[in-house]
């Protein structure tokens, strides 16, 4: 009841009416083109659900309600999968702010999962973008702060850096947040002058 009731709080509310036409499938004396169109509303709708769904699963991790966030990020990865397919660098995003939220909530072994999951469809892929590989090092290196492994924090927040500042320039937001976090990290290590110095670049 309990898992329920947090479902339909965090996501289940908003979805629930969008399932419907999802969840019922084509009549079968349809003709092909009425097929086809009936497949493109059902990936049209299924992508309407990811983005609701990732976007609230958002909200609750910015919010710092990270418990509320995970039926919805759940729900984002769960649709993720069934338009992109289980292997897909789509289902990144997801996967990291589930990490976050479990991280959030206090379960790193499972936001680990999250994590390892994502990183190795990220390896994967040849072609993945440097903002989907800024984001999945900003993960990991928040990931081993919380475990209080601050050196490898700060060598994936530098890999997170470099990439971001390669792209988008040393004075993009991209990379200002990669300094926020290092300098986070300095600041839990008690090296305040390297913190307050990349607090000032921020």
């Amino acid at each position: 009841a309990d898992h329920q009731k947090a479902d339909w709080v965090s996501i289940h509310e908003r979805i629930c009416p969008l399932l419907i036409p999802i969840r019922t499938s084509l009549p079968c004396l349809l003709s092909e083109k009425e097929r086809k169109h009936g497949m493109e509303q059902l990936v049209k709708r299924q992508k309407y659900i990811i983005n609701l769904a990732y976007s609230t699963a958002q909200e609750f991790v910015l919010d710092g309600k990270h418990k509320e966030a995970i039926p919805a990020a759940l729900q984002a990865l769960r649709f993720s999968t069934e338009v992109y397919g289980s292997s897909s660098v789509q289902l990144v995003p997801a996967y990291l702010l589930l990490a976050e939220a479990s991280t959030g909530v206090g379960h790193l072994p499972q936001a680990s999962k999250y994590l390892s999951q994502a990183q190795w469809i990220v390896l994967r892929t040849p072609d993945c973008s440097v903002a989907v590989q800024c984001k999945l090092h900003r993960s990991l290196g928040l990931f081993c702060a919380a475990e209080g492994n601050f050196e490898q924090a700060l060598y994936h927040l530098a890999n997170d850096i470099y990439l971001a500042s390669s792209t988008f320039g040393l004075k993009s937001i991209e990379t200002s947040g990669g300094y926020f976090h290092m300098a986070n990290v300095f600041f839990r290590q008690n090296k305040m002058d390297i913190a307050n110095s990349l607090y000032a670049e921020v």
